[in-house]
């Protein structure tokens, strides 16, 4: 393999690596003010660090409890990051900026 290929080959993974999509769900109870704050909290960490590379799909426990069960949600506003793997869930109202980030595995843009 020459080294022109191996330099092509790294280059592309490294720009896969930064196209991931994020698939997030985010299972909030009603229009309370710690629903509103997740959500707003949630996209706006979303919009710094992911640009457009992220799904986010808002539950309302309320009136979708089935896919609450399916989940086994027993807090909220809880977050889950289906994809990239792994799966990961974070409760709360994602004011913790870094946890947030943390639990999506992803790294802070410098301010």
């Amino acid at each position: 393999m020459s080294e022109q290929n191996a330099a092509e080959r790294f280059a592309k993974a490294i720009r896969e690596l930064g196209e991931h999509r994020y698939q997030l769900r985010l299972y909030v109870v009603g229009a309370t003010a710690a629903s509103q704050r997740a959500i707003a909290n949630l996209r706006q960490i979303c919009e710094t660090e992911l640009g457009g590379r992220y799904e986010l799909e808002v539950i309302d426990i309320y009136q979708q409890p089935s896919l609450a069960e399916g989940e086994q949600i027993i807090a909220a506003p809880t977050l889950i990051k289906q994809l990239p793997p792994p799966v990961r869930q974070l409760v709360g109202d994602m004011s913790d900026r870094e946890r947030v980030l943390l639990g999506l595995d992803v790294r802070p843009t410098d301010s």
